[in-house]
């Protein structure tokens, strides 16, 4: 054999050879696609986290935004489906109390417009109790402009409220600022008692004045005996409600656009829904402070489950 005949021999490779190359690309190709499979997994659930917390991120934004509005007094908790009820602010509380009432002061009303110099609100959260006027018939409220609020609110009722007695549309309440003992029954939220609704007091605009408003039922005659300075002009009350038949995934729904001072149920009025898929909605006062914890859960693209749990405080 000559030197060129064992040189094509060398060049060639065994059936051994050929087999153990296999092997290793197998073995590379493996732990390539698990590596590849790992990092699409992790960039699905990163995806995933993010669209979470977006979600429950802007839900506590809705919640928020409207709590903070509140007329603190007014916030009550209930056990769905059931008569119990306690003030948000009550140690007795416990997980039972599953959702939150309360009634809202016209913020959106109350901004007003500007007659190109200064701001002049709708209505001012001030009574002229020095003003011959205010009496327990009706209330001159300096620095209003009571047609504004009254356009304001009937836009945003949907025509249901508005200040203008002769509409056909329901007056807005007055619920002044006090510290005297409260009663469920006083801002309408005993519905088996409508007619009790002697902290929430309806109203509607004098015709020929922007400053005053007059009640709908004398004061005296419901046992009110001192009118106080500050007031706030309400329109609806807010409920968040859990519905759904699972514990850990239901959905959580805002209600408004209800009156509790006409007896008024939250079933009565608009719904949207804030989150879905929530595993848990939680809340807390502490002095003025509410604080609301939200989980909302979802399956993503590769069936695992995930959840994102946020909390915010309101004032």
């Amino acid at each position: 054999m000559n030197h060129d005949e064992r040189s094509s021999m060398k060049k060639g490779f065994t059936l051994f050879e050929i087999i153990m190359v296999i092997v290793i690309l197998g073995i590379v190709a493996m732990i390539g696609t698990n590596i590849i499979a790992h990092m699409y997994e992790g960039y699905m659930r990163s995806k995933y986290i993010n669209i979470l917390e977006q979600k429950t991120e802007l839900a506590l934004e809705g919640i928020v935004n409207r709590l903070k509005y509140r007329v603190k007094s007014t916030a009550i908790v209930r056990q769905k489906g059931t008569n119990n009820t306690e003030w948000l602010n009550s140690e007795d509380l416990n997980a039972s109390y599953n959702m939150i009432e309360w009634i809202g002061f016209d913020y959106e009303a109350l901004q007003g417009e500007s007659n190109g110099t200064v701001s002049i609100p709708g209505w001012s959260g001030l009574i002229d109790l020095k003003n011959p006027a205010t009496d327990a018939t009706q209330v001159v409220t300096p620095g209003s402009r009571l047609s504004r609020a009254s356009e304001t609110m009937h836009a945003l009722s949907y025509g249901k409220v508005d200040l203008n007695a002769s509409s056909g549309a329901r007056d807005p309440a007055i619920i002044f600022k006090k510290n005297d003992t409260r009663t469920f029954g006083g801002f309408g939220w005993d519905w088996d008692h409508a007619s009790d609704h002697n902290d929430t007091h309806r109203v509607y605009k004098d015709p020929a004045r922007e400053d005053i408003l007059i009640f709908d039922e004398n004061l005296s005659q419901k046992g009110v005996t001192n009118l106080i300075e500050q007031y706030r002009l309400c329109r609806s009350a807010y409920a968040l409600v859990p519905e759904g038949d699972k514990e850990k995934d239901f959905n959580l729904t805002l209600y408004y656009n209800y009156q509790p001072w006409y007896g008024d149920k939250y079933s009565d009025g608009n719904r949207s829904v804030v989150a879905e898929h929530v595993s848990s909605f939680k809340f807390l006062q502490s002095g003025n402070t509410v604080r609301i914890k939200l989980c909302i859960q979802e399956a993503n693209a590769t069936g695992v489950g995930f959840g994102f749990c946020k909390e915010k405080a309101v004032f």
